[in-house]
């Protein structure tokens, strides 16, 4: 029987593996420019020609290598970064397999151009189809200069699957983008058929690289988050909620240094601003964990764009509350202000945790003459929100729609209904895990008729109605008696409230579709209907306790459709306005 298993030839082996390190000329800028940044570059310089089909350059001024380095560099698995299978863990590094340029130089017509500090001349290596065809002396600096030419010469059908020059060129932009963002401080520079495409200096902070990349208006918008504890950490910024907008997100992860890609954490940042921003609005996010090297595993994909943590809903976990702490801050609130100072890290060493809120509950509005105490907490300590300022501030009311608020820094501009529905839902909600809040029994009920699908809608719903407040009873056909109902303020129209919400409920609406169970549809809807409107009158006193209870939300600048409930405006802007 004629044997029909062989060894294949090494030339053809290495094609093979080739193809799971270089899948397009992007794949092949990764690893070089990796490369660069483990041999501690500070300039890196890339150059394409045809989207990298015809040529890629990428030249870097760090340590270099000899002759005899240079050389074990295009052998397989010849790698500096580990010396045993126990290396892998702890590495640090991006390459560490020991693959990338043997990868390349099968597919390719290479030439390696290096130098390290300890030779007093470099060395020139060609590379021809994975065979070395010259060997030579070359004058230059330390560093080393890469140039791959003939992309996929000899593998023509690997050939055909690459794409129009434009669409090469934007997948290494992208390429470049990610490293030059998980590495700010190193100087950047890609050039494509003679034009600059990224001009990168080094950059102290993040937000001045994302100031280079996307411009100085967008770093604006973006909030520092920082969080975990020893075992774990995580920093970065995120994008506040007024400022998001639908469509493709900028969302980007670094583990280490090392850019990744892991939708079961993006998701969690989106968990992160659940009811600070509307359904299908994609907040920019660039996140930076550090995790010591058993905690997570960089060695599972070809390419590395994905890796394995040991505790995966830990890492979510952290991730949603440093991003939901960011937001509870004065800076993730909307603003007038065109120019604003960068991002400061706010300091957390551990996830932050929802404040603890007193049982009593406050009423929201009182009358002009009810005392002071009113907006005290059940031990005399005044609300969270006037611990966050000096004193109160004065305020006012324009169009019996927005309270002013003057501030130390300028002036905060409150929506009222905006700011009531998210008091109304953060009250709801923790309501809900104490058993529900109280009903106030009516003297004449109500006998409300609905349409059938609205009709079992509150048949199915009667349970959790009952512990938002509202007593509703079963009349015969489609018809319903509500015998309680709440009373969140003194404006509050009952019947207008569960009319709408049932409605609501029954058809959906985004607001509906954008909660994560039953319980927070309900108080989203609640808070929505329930909330006092634009146009109402308020006396000083209902203003001030609105105020007093807004600030001791959890995130008092968001409602929960996801538009600002306060917009500030600073003096510094008020003085550039008028010219001062």
């Amino acid at each position: 029987m004629p044997r029909t298993i062989h060894v294949l030839p090494d030339r053809v082996a290495n094609q093979i593996a080739a193809g799971e390190v270089v899948e397009r000329p992007a794949s092949v800028v990764k690893e070089l420019v990796e490369n660069a940044l483990d041999a501690h570059a500070r300039r890196i310089e890339i150059e394409v020609a045809r989207g990298g089909k015809r040529r890629i350059r990428v030249v870097d001024d760090g340590s270099g290598m000899g002759r005899d380095d240079a050389l074990l560099s295009l052998d397989r698995h010849a790698t500096s970064k580990i010396r045993e299978a126990n290396d892998l863990p702890g590495v640090r590094t991006f390459g560490f397999r020991g693959e990338a340029l043997p990868s390349i130089a099968a597919v390719s017509r290479l030439i390696i151009e290096t130098r390290d500090e300890a030779s007093e001349v470099g060395t020139r290596v060609r590379v021809s189809g994975g065979s070395i065809t010259g060997i030579d002396d070359t004058p230059r600096q330390r560093g080393t200069t890469v140039e791959v030419s003939s992309l996929f010469f000899n593998a023509p059908a690997r050939s055909k699957f690459m794409k129009a020059v434009g669409a090469e060129t934007r997948a290494i932009s992208d390429v470049v983008t990610r490293l030059a963002l998980a590495n700010p401080g190193i100087f950047f520079t890609l050039s494509s058929d003679g034009r600059v495409l990224l001009d990168l200096p080094p950059a102290a902070e993040l937000s001045t690289r994302i100031g280079q990349l996307w411009g100085t208006d967008a770093a604006r918008t973006l909030l520092s988050v920082r969080g975990g504890d020893a075992s774990i950490h995580v920093r970065g910024l995120a994008q506040r909620p007024d400022a998001a907008r639908p469509g493709t997100r900028r969302a980007q992860l670094f583990i280490n240094g090392r850019p990744f890609r892991d939708q079961r954490l993006i998701k969690a940042v989106d968990r992160g601003y659940r009811t600070t921003i509307a359904d299908k609005i994609n907040p920019w996010v660039f996140l930076y964990i550090e995790t010591p090297g058993g905690g997570v595993d960089v060695n599972v994909h070809p390419a590395k764009a994905e890796v394995r943590f040991k505790d995966h809903a830990g890492v979510e976990d952290l991730i949603e509350w440093s991003v939901r702490d960011s937001l509870a801050g004065e800076s993730s609130g909307a603003t007038f202000d065109k120019q604003l100072i960068g991002p400061t890290p706010v300091v957390r060493e551990v996830p932050p945790k929802r404040p603890e809120r007193v049982d009593t509950q406050v009423a929201l509005f009182v009358s002009e003459e009810a005392s002071p105490a009113a907006s005290m907490t059940s031990d005399g300590e005044p609300e969270q929100g006037v611990r966050l300022f000096e004193e109160r501030p004065r305020l006012w009311q324009v169009h019996d729609t927005y309270v002013l608020a003057e501030t130390r820094e300028g002036l905060l501009i409150i929506d009222q209904h905006s700011a009531h529905e998210r008091i109304l839902f953060e009250e709801l909600m923790e309501a809900f895990e104490r058993g529900g809040q109280e009903s106030q029994r009516l003297l004449f009920p109500l006998t409300l008729r609905l349409q059938p699908a609205e009709f079992e809608q509150v048949e199915a719903l009667a349970g959790i109605l009952e512990r938002v407040g509202f007593d509703v009873e079963g009349f015969g056909g489609n018809t319903v008696i509500v015998q309680g109902v709440p009373a969140p303020h003194p404006y509050f129209d009952a019947e207008r409230c569960f009319r709408e919400m049932v409605e609501e409920l029954t058809h959906g609406s985004e607001l509906v579709r954008s909660a994560r169970n039953q319980h927070e549809k309900i108080a989203m809807t609640f808070a929505c209907k329930g909330a006092i409107k634009a146009g109402q009158k308020l006396a000083t006193r209902e203003m001030e306790v609105l105020f007093d209870r807004l600030f001791g939300t959890e995130l008092p600048f968001h409602d929960v459709h996801g538009r600002p409930t306060i917009v500030r405006l600073s003096t510094g802007e008020l003085e550039r306005k008028f010219g001062r």
